[in-house]
């Protein structure tokens, strides 16, 4: 059940956003960044409406969308999570004219004009500066404690947040790259116009900025706990974004430090075999460590269908996944993944089979149900029913599902691929087994010989566990892989030759937008777009 007690995300701070120095006062009128800085010092209680809009630009509406124009895709980081999935090999859907994830699905979306690629530049950058601002009000205190201390820590490991998620989006993974050029890096430190004119850092530079942010967030955090919803940044939340730096970095004892920390300061548990033996991911969870927390007066709730349920929910009953317009697009998995689920994983059912059947399906809501509801959502095969609607209740027309950002489930992987790098390959089959016979298959066995073997039984794991929640394109960049849709239930206008690890396609271009206005940038040294690959049809 949800309540309305985080009704305060309502009131975002677009003033942010703007370019000028003049801020919205936070009692009426308009003060200088300097007075803000003195209010804030004096009371830091006051910038509750900045440290709002740390979780609000994660589920805001409005970033690319303008009075004349709306893209359907404008519900905030959720949105992202679904293009990058959507751009890899895990989740099939069709190509036509309701599917908004169309561009992604082609690749098309990774040149330099593409609104998309501006989304996710924009969404970042936004929420950059809403961290800086934060820390620029804060700044001065070489000691900070109590509520300073907090907010300063929260913002710190929100701009790592960005950072981690641009690095990846626009450069390939850290090692073997360090030295090649990613995104610019704006700090609470420059100016305006030294933002406008910032060179593109280097791999290594982002990291480093990354790793300094987190490194001084944590202490502050344990130091001076966060208190409220899962939104919230906690030092928990802190050593999982660590966690995944330091396994992009190959700092793997490091990462599976983090990963420990991560769920012991969180007290999260994975969900139960019996809690995702029906459909789930819906609402804040014992497993979340971190996520975002959307309530009915939300606007991407409030638009109806342009919100994270109508693209990914299979039993929304408003939504383009169950028929808004003429066609369906429900999200659905390469069948040859699917088939390598084992029989005994209660993950097998978080797809209808090619019957249109899910236990899932039957155990919320009654013997007999999974093909009659399969039937009147027109699912195609192995459709998705790992998430589930609002309030559990089928064809719901409310979308105001919570979302997850990071989940204990993914800090034990992070853990069992960690040991098994770093202290050898039966630490993390050990680790991996505990996990899996706990709370997804009691008859699992890692059979990897190997490390290589063992790495790839962990990135499977991944793709099982974690899917739809947009981790997929990141963890093939990671561990330098190819993407492969043949074989599998694409259809022929998306279905391409074996693409190469690190194919130029995978990452985005620098934006137009930043291209022009940042100065600092050298447009000569930057990439031609990549090309599209070409479908096999």
């Amino acid at each position: 059940m949800k309540f309305n007690k985080y009704f305060t995300m309502l009131f975002a701070s677009a003033t942010l956003f703007a370019a000028c120095e003049e801020v919205e006062a936070l009692q009426g009128g308009t003060v200088t960044e300097e007075q803000k800085s003195e209010v804030a010092q004096e009371d830091p209680s006051k910038l509750s409406s900045d440290m709002n809009a740390l979780k609000d630009n994660l589920i805001q509406f409005g970033t690319i969308s303008t009075s004349t124009s709306t893209n359907h895709l404008d519900f905030g980081f959720p949105a992202l999570c679904l293009m990058y999935d959507q751009a890899g090999q895990d989740m099939v859907s069709e190509q036509h004219g309701y599917n908004w994830l169309g561009n992604q699905l082609t690749f098309k979306d990774r040149v330099k004009t593409s609104s998309y690629n501006a989304f996710i530049w924009n969404l970042h950058y936004q929420h950059i500066k809403s961290a800086n601002s934060i820390l620029k009000a804060l700044a001065g205190d070489d000691e900070p404690t109590g509520l300073v201390a907090n907010y300063i820590g929260q913002a710190l490991a929100s701009r790592a947040f960005d950072y981690l998620q641009l690095v990846q989006s626009y450069q390939f993974t850290y090692l073997g790259h360090e030295e090649e050029l990613a995104v610019p890096v704006i700090t609470e430190a420059m100016s305006e116009e030294e933002a406008m004119n910032n060179p593109l850092a280097t791999v290594a530079s982002v990291y480093a900025q990354i790793m300094d942010d987190l490194d001084t967030a944590i202490p502050y955090l344990e130091e001076n706990p966060s208190e409220g919803d899962k939104a919230q940044i906690t030092a928990a939340v802190a050593y999982g974004l660590r966690a995944r730096a330091n396994m992009l970095m190959g700092q793997y004892a490091n990462a599976a430090y983090d990963a420990a920390k991560a769920l012991e300061l969180s007290g999260a548990t994975p969900y139960s075999i019996s809690e995702v033996s029906v459909p789930s991911f819906n609402n804040d969870a014992h497993s979340w460590i971190w996520g975002s927390i959307i309530t009915t007066n939300n606007d991407v709730v409030q638009t109806g269908i342009i919100n994270w349920p109508s693209h990914l929910c299979s039993m929304t009953g408003n939504g383009y996944t169950t028929g808004v317009g003429m066609d369906v697009v429900h999200k659905r998995i390469n069948s040859s993944l699917w088939a390598r689920i084992p029989e005994t994983d209660v993950r097998k059912g978080w797809w209808v089979d090619e019957d249109f059947y899910s236990a899932n399906l039957d155990n919320a809501f009654g013997a007999g149900y999974s093909v009659p509801i399969a039937q009147a959502a027109t699912f195609a095969t192995y459709t998705n029913v790992k998430f589930g609607p609002q309030d559990n209740i089928l064809f719901n027309t409310e979308n105001s599902q919570d979302w997850p950002l990071m989940r204990a489930e993914e800090m034990l992987l992070i853990q069992a691929e960690a040991l098994g790098r770093s202290e050898g390959v039966n630490a993390g089959k050990a680790a991996l087994e505990a996990f899996v016979q706990t709370y997804r298959d009691p008859e699992y066995t890692c059979n990897a010989a190997d490390e290589a073997a063992f790495i790839d039984e962990v990135w499977f794991q991944r793709r099982v566990e974690l899917w739809g929640e947009g981790f997929s394109l990141f963890d093939v960049l990671r561990l330098k892989k190819p993407i492969i849709r043949k074989g599998a239930n694409f259809s022929g206008n998306v279905t391409y030759e074996d693409l190469p690890a690190e194919s130029p396609i995978f990452i985005y271009s620098i934006p137009e937008s930043e291209r022009e206005t940042n100065k600092g940038i050298d447009v000569s040294a930057l990439r031609e777009d990549p090309v599209a690959p070409t479908a096999i049809m």
